[in-house]
């Protein structure tokens, strides 16, 4: 367990970029590097998280975490990944948040927002490669990643995935990668239960009392709903908490959000804290905890089956789309908000194409990679 919590607390402290840097990340390091897993079961992962309401990349690190050691190596890839965001969201509730304005400090930030840009770029490459490698599929990556980048939008998204599905189904279902048996599906339906029983509870406690269960119940709600990841919760988490929350502290907490790494979701610390002022550490913990759990208790009903689902003819052609589709995501991604967020300058752009090329010509470890970027960034500042 110490070796999954220490390899996902080591992302957790530089995983600048959003949900799809988050990606590239976990798979440069448990799929290139540790082979914990294979690219073939990453990316089935990430094509369960895609389908599932919560935080998709954290979804996709649970994943793993339980793939390598169950039910508490999932836990333990969670606890690593979220504790840095989580304790730095807390302390810039209950404190200020001027060291955000030292111009070293926003260097470093921009220097790994700069490798979060080679890191997807990366993962995109890799990802095409693996496939990307029919005709329809490379068709599919390039209308996803279209489609996104001019009409961007959680229903886009699901829309994209679902045609994708479809069209795997009807084309990509051919192939010599497809077991043509049908094994046995057993889903865990006690999450499922679990899952249905905390969502009935949280509907039931809206409005009703102005204790920590109904913070539980806000956020729950939201983490219920959000599909997407990232950026997506922002409107549904103001709509729920924006009457206890002034907006000016809830877009203080947003930009906050965004400056630090590990999930968006962990928004939700702050905002708990904000609510909870009694104890703004419990309301903290509530509110993480909340809004991570609907989507980890979906993937926990579906994880243990998800390989022989996945080895089905019509899903496996369904999830080859999908893949394909995931990729166009990727690459959508690449360019806004990961690119657009960071490359301001002729300079950022010599950067990002000097790591690119040090990544794949050297292949130079991570931990080298943020240490020379984050240098580079904060010095840049200073000249």
């Amino acid at each position: 367990m110490w070796q999954i919590f220490s390899r996902f607390l080591a992302l957790g402290l530089i995983s600048f970029g959003g949900p799809a840097a988050h990606i590239g990340y976990f798979r440069k390091a448990f799929v290139d590097d540790l082979q914990w897993l294979d690219g073939k079961q990453y990316a089935s992962f990430v094509a369960l998280s895609q389908f599932m309401p919560g935080p998709g990349s954290s979804q996709v690190g649970f994943a793993i975490g339980y793939h390598k050691g169950g039910l508490l190596g999932g836990l333990a890839a969670f606890l690593g990944f979220t504790l840095p965001s989580f304790l730095l969201l807390f302390l810039l509730a209950v404190t200020s948040a001027q060291w955000l304005e030292i111009t070293a400090v926003q260097g470093l930030i921009h220097g790994l927002k700069l490798l979060a840009v080679v890191v997807v770029a990366d993962a995109t490459l890799s990802m095409f490669s693996q496939f990307c490698q029919r005709k329809t599929a490379k068709v599919l990556m390039a209308a996803t990643a279209v489609a996104i980048m001019l009409l961007p939008s959680m229903l886009m998204q699901i829309g994209v995935l679902i045609v994708a599905a479809i069209v795997g189904v009807i084309v990509l279902t051919r192939g010599e990668d497809i077991v043509p048996e049908n094994p046995p599906i057993s889903l865990d339906y006690p999450w499922l239960i679990l899952f249905i029983l905390c969502l009935s509870s949280s509907l039931f406690l809206i409005g009703q009392d102005d204790s920590l269960w109904q913070v539980f119940a806000q956020f729950f709600q939201v983490g219920s709903l959000v599909f997407g990841g990232g950026h997506v919760v922002l409107p549904l988490l103001e709509a729920s908490v924006g009457e206890y929350i002034t907006p000016d502290r809830f877009l203080t907490g947003y930009a906050l959000a965004q400056a630090i790494p590990g999930p968006m979701f962990t928004l939700a610390t702050f905002l708990g804290a904000d609510m909870w002022l009694e104890s703004p550490i419990l309301g903290a913990i509530v509110a993480t905890l909340a809004i991570f759990l609907p989507g980890f208790l979906l993937m926990l009903v579906g994880l243990k089956s998800w390989h022989s689902i996945s080895q089905r003819p019509h899903i496996a052609g369904a999830l080859a789309g999908v893949n394909a589709a995931v990729v166009g995501l990727l690459l959508a991604a690449l360019y806004q908000p990961v690119f657009t967020s960071a490359v301001k300058m002729p300079v950022d752009m010599a950067m990002v194409v000097i790591g690119f090329s040090i990544l794949k010509v050297f292949k130079l470890g991570i931990v080298w990679l943020v240490i020379g970027f984050a240098s580079l960034g904060a010095i840049l500042t200073l000249i």
